[in-house]
């Protein structure tokens, strides 16, 4: 059975609820040793007395607040819950909110909450409470020696705490260079934000979280793997990797280019593999050209693809096209260029 790494109750209004708090995340990490370069040994920590240079065991280890150079004053675990006995064995909900309000730079670190006795009636109550209304309880909780605020979120048969970051932990986004202002000004046109919306359309899916693996830990198991059969293992290889970019300082991307390429692989249920895909120049207009108005395009206006019928109609979405199965096949059509057209959903995706 999990080990509580906290007991105590929640509490909102009136009623308390026995609970206890369980790691809810488990890290799955490499893991790597620092050696000493020249001979290949492991590199140690220990822990000593600054005055003696002695090593110092575990239990002879206290906490101690340091409230004037050279000066402490030591507390033990019973001196941290007495400071406050109710907030350290409280989960304190004060408000209950959307949990869509939360803006996902609060969210933290989750933990279950289970209850710890044989009446779970309470805890039961708030659960269903919290699914009933579509809401989420904000507490604050003390753990070890700090105050945290948290969300109390239902999830399945269990209660989640969501342990939030404060607004003065949040870094301001002011200085960050991100475009802002009109998409004209930023040279974003309709038919180009049509296009980007007719992708995500397509490759829009159920949230399935089981479908999405760390394969970068296998490619790395992979190089490490042929570093030990080849024997260089005390070699490490120093030279320079390409950096991998989405185009050259300078270069003109033809957005619209990439994006219909991107819609017609995600149409055949391919991969969009954005990165490995260099971004084609945008064509330029002929030396003498007259101007032309934007609408209709008409010969040069006219972008790479638009002088050719498309390769390919569009595909029903899986579970449209499973309903239609059965009925008599009809002729294909070109897909429309309005968004409101049945879109294809892709299978999978290599993210940038």
């Amino acid at each position: 059975m999990a080990r509580a790494i906290w007991k105590g109750s929640i509490s909102f209004g009136l009623v308390h609820i026995p609970v206890g708090l369980f790691s809810a995340a488990s890290p799955d990490e490499l893991s790597f040793r620092q050696l000493d370069k020249r001979n290949m040994s492991p590199i140690g920590y220990r822990k000593y007395n600054k005055n003696t240079g002695e090593e110092v065991e575990g239990d002879e280890i206290v906490k101690g607040y340091e409230y004037e150079s050279g000066q402490y004053v030591v507390l033990s675990d019973e001196d941290l819950r007495r400071a406050n006995p109710e907030k350290t064995q409280t989960v304190e909900i004060t408000d209950f909110v959307d949990l869509d309000d939360i803006e996902p730079v609060y969210l933290d670190k989750p933990y279950y909450l289970a209850p710890t006795t044989k009446n779970k009636k309470g805890y039961a109550l708030l659960r269903e409470a919290l699914k009933r209304t579509g809401k989420v309880g904000i507490a604050k909780v003390v753990i070890r020696s700090r105050e945290y605020l948290s969300a109390v979120v239902p999830q399945g048969d269990v209660l989640v705490l969501e342990i939030l970051r404060y607004p003065h932990e949040i870094r301001p986004a002011d200085d960050l260079d991100v475009p802002h202002g009109d998409l004209k000004e930023l040279g974003v046109n309709e038919r180009e934000l049509e296009m980007a919306e007719r992708l995500v359309e397509g490759m829009t899916a159920d949230w399935d979280p089981t479908k999405y693996q760390d394969t970068y830990r296998d490619d790395l198991m992979q190089l490490i793997q042929a570093r030990i059969e080849s024997g260089q293992t005390d070699a490490p290889d120093e030279t320079p990797v390409e950096d991998v970019t989405a185009g050259e300082k300078g270069d003109v991307i033809d957005i619209m280019a990439l994006l219909k390429r991107s819609v017609e692989a995600t149409g055949r249920g391919e991969r969009v593999a954005a990165d490995t895909e260099r971004a084609p120049a945008a064509r330029k207009p002929k030396k003498g050209a007259a101007a032309r108005p934007e609408a209709p395009a008409q010969d040069d206006d006219l972008l790479p693809w638009e002088d050719e019928a498309p390769t390919k109609p569009a595909r029903k979405p899986a579970r449209a096209a499973a309903k239609e199965a059965e009925k008599p096949a009809k002729p294909a059509k070109p897909a429309p260029r309005s968004t409101a057209a049945s879109k294809p959903r892709s299978k999978q995706r290599k993210t940038a």
